[in-house]
């Protein structure tokens, strides 16, 4: 399955504006042939956009997931996109995996929030692995900081995740988690890593870009520069299988070892 990863902010706080992005993307994605479109964190509103946050939050139903399902099955690809989820009185930092057909496969919570900014405006996720069935592959979905804990990709793994896919809101100084962890993820789990970045400055931060697809041998198969750009790569199952066989890691685990690390 081609991937599409848009590398981009949009115009934060416009969600009108960034579905207008969205949907140009999705055109070019789906001419070079890509299945799947992926944006990065919070995509749909902006990122720093303070407390607007809550005021554009939506639930997983909402307008905006009908405008991106509409746009999914206009171009005939699926779209996994980030957002912030209201549910009630609590706002969740998401990502919602939409199908071609404009179905909503899936929808995850970022359960590990990243500093004062996150933990002032979110509540987190509970639920540790999200996954749906897209095209033959078994796609699950990780936010950003979720992506940096090894126990999170390693529960993907273990319930058979071909393709995992990471919304991100990725920031100087820590941009060898793009360049170096990302790739390392991917080998040791033996898994295909989406890695989606935001880029340029944005309140106090300033997002580094450098998106990629990695592939179970490590390699990057696409890898963004340090501006908005859209690129593409392919999953390959029948490469998946041949590494996963080459490299055992799953099958040689000794669980009985790893108690004291829980």
């Amino acid at each position: 399955m081609r991937s599409a990863l848009l590398q981009s902010s949009g115009r934060p706080g416009s969600t009108v504006e960034n579905l207008k992005v969205l949907d140009e993307a999705a055109g070019r994605a789906a001419a070079a042939g890509a299945g799947l479109l992926v944006t990065p964190e919070m995509f749909l509103t902006g990122y720093a956009i303070g407390d607007d946050i809550a005021r554009l939050a939506e639930p997983a139903d909402g307008e905006c997931a009908d405008a991106i399902a509409e746009i999914a099955t206009r171009h005939g690809l699926a779209v996994a996109y980030g957002y912030p989820e209201r549910d009630g009185d609590a706002v969740f930092n998401s990502a919602q995996l939409i199908s071609a057909d404009g179905t909503r496969l899936a929808d995850y919570r970022k359960t590990h929030l990243f500093g004062c900014f996150e933990r002032d405006h979110f509540t987190p996720g509970e639920q540790q692995v999200v996954q749906a069935e897209l095209d033959g592959l078994r796609v699950g979905l990780l936010i950003c900081y979720d992506v940096e804990f090894p126990e999170n990709v390693r529960a993907h793994a273990l319930a058979g995740t071909d393709l995992l896919v990471v919304p991100t809101a990725q920031m100087h100084p820590f941009q060898f988690v793009a360049e170096s962890m990302i790739p390392v993820r991917a080998f040791e789990n033996q898994m295909y890593v989406a890695y989606v970045n935001r880029v340029g400055r944005e309140g106090e931060f300033e997002f580094v870009g450098l998106s990629a697809l990695a592939g179970p041998d490590g390699v990057a198969r696409t890898r963004a520069g340090r501006g908005d750009e859209l690129v593409l790569a392919d999953v390959d199952p029948v490469f998946l299988a041949a590494s996963r066989e080459a490299n055992p890691y799953l099958t040689d685990r000794r669980p009985g070892l790893y108690g004291s690390l829980v």
